[in-house]
């Protein structure tokens, strides 16, 4: 039985001058999760915005947070997040040397657990930490700015992860609109992450498109 389609709007996408009004709108448009990218400059090349952000919306959405940490060593800031309000919090396992230790301390907080995975990432790199964790994101462009084109083959990795693990929700980001996010969506992805394609239109047209 195919999971449930969630979709998770990409704040980096919505206009900054007015992010309450956006996120308003994004969950009266039917989203159900709210993706937030956290880049440092340094483990990709673009900076974002951090958890003040973050705990300054947190009590205007009844989204699910679903924060996704694209910086070096995330250990540092796992307990600004959580207190920030994130309910999913995703680490990168190019950007953590001890996996394991990462995963069990976003856990320890109470705290939904994904773990990412770049385009040119094997899974073979997550596989052990499967049972351990709720979701897998997957990139579909390399991670850092909005708007790039999605990477083809990333539909292989989607279906291979599937095969591996029946109930894992699979997460993909990048370059989805309704074409690539039926491909992602039928070789087992479940959640779509969508900026650009979402906020340059009508909200409720675009998440319903996808869904």
């Amino acid at each position: 039985m195919s999971k449930k389609i969630i979709i998770a709007p990409s704040l980096l996408a919505a206009d900054f001058s007015d992010l309450k009004n956006e996120i308003e709108k994004v969950e009266k448009a039917g989203a159900e999760y709210l993706h937030l990218d956290v880049m440092d400059g340094t483990f990709v090349p673009n900076i974002s915005f951090g958890a003040p952000v973050i705990s300054s919306i947190r009590k205007h959405s009844n989204l699910v947070f679903d924060v996704h940490l694209m910086v070096e060593n995330p250990d540092r800031f796992i307990k600004d997040f959580v207190d920030a309000g994130a309910d999913i919090i995703t680490v990168h396992v190019e950007a953590t040397k001890h996996l394991n230790r990462t995963v069990q301390l976003i856990k320890s907080y109470g705290k939904k657990v994904g773990i990412s995975l770049n385009p040119s990432t094997p899974l073979e790199m997550i596989k052990h930490e499967l049972k351990n964790i709720d979701m897998v994101l997957i990139m579909t462009v390399n991670p850092g700015f909005g708007g790039q084109a999605f990477i083809e083959n990333m539909t292989d990795k989607i279906k291979e992860l599937r095969a591996l693990d029946a109930n894992i929700d699979i997460e993909v980001d990048g370059g989805i609109n309704t074409e690539t996010g039926k491909k992602v969506k039928e070789s087992g992805a479940n959640i779509l992450v969508a900026g650009s394609y979402i906020f340059s239109g009508n909200y409720k047209e675009k998440i319903d498109s996808l869904k």
